[in-house]
C-alpha cells in the first residue's frame, strides 16, 4: 500500500504543473488552478499515510533530533509521506508563483522554466522566483487605506 501510494502521489498533482507550465495562457488553467483544493489529493495521501503512525510522527517531530527525524524519514511511511508533504506544498508555492506571476506581467516562458525547477527544487525555485519579482517586476503598490473619525 505504501509504494501504491508513493507512485501515485506526484500524478495526483502532475495534470495542474502541466496546465500551468505547458498552457499558461489558456484560459481554463486560470480556473482550474484557481481552487488552492488542486492540493488536496496528495494532502489526503499523506494524511492516509500519518494518520495510522500519527504517535510515532508526533514524537520525532515535537522534539526534532537529526537522528529521529532521519529514522522516521528512513522508512517506507516516512519517505512516503515526506513525499507527499513535499508534492502537496510544492504544487501550493507553484500555483501561488503561477498567479503572482500573471499579476506582474512576467514573461510565462521564463516562468514555466522556472515552475519546472520549483518541481524538483521547490525552495530555490521560489527563492529564484522571489529574486525575480523583486528586480523584473515589482507590482504597483495599492492605494493605502485610511480610516478617519466621524
Amino acid at each position: 500500500m505504501t509504494q501504491y501510494l508513493f507512485d501515485i502521489t506526484f500524478v495526483t498533482a502532475a495534470p495542474f504543473w502541466a496546465l500551468m507550465i505547458l498552457a499558461p495562457g489558456w484560459h481554463r488553467t486560470r480556473t482550474i488552478v484557481a481552487s488552492p483544493l488542486i492540493c488536496v489529493p496528495p494532502l489526503l495521501i499523506y494524511a492516509v499515510l500519518v494518520l495510522p503512525e500519527i504517535g510515532a510522527f508526533a514524537s520525532a517531530l515535537a522534539n526534532p533530533d537529526l537522528l529521529a527525524v532521519q529514522q522516521l524519514l528512513g522508512g517506507g511511511v516516512g519517505a512516503a509521506a515526506a513525499w507527499a508533504h513535499f508534492v502537496a506544498f510544492d504544487l501550493f508555492l507553484g500555483r501561488w508563483i503561477y498567479f503572482d506571476s500573471r499579476e506582474r506581467r512576467i514573461h510565462p516562458v521564463l516562468i514555466s522554466v522556472l515552475l519546472v525547477f520549483t518541481i524538483m527544487f521547490a525552495p530555490l525555485g521560489v527563492l529564484m522566483y522571489l529574486l525575480i519579482r523583486s528586480i523584473r517586476a515589482p507590482r504597483k503598490m495599492p492605494v493605502p487605506i485610511t480610516f478617519t473619525e466621524a
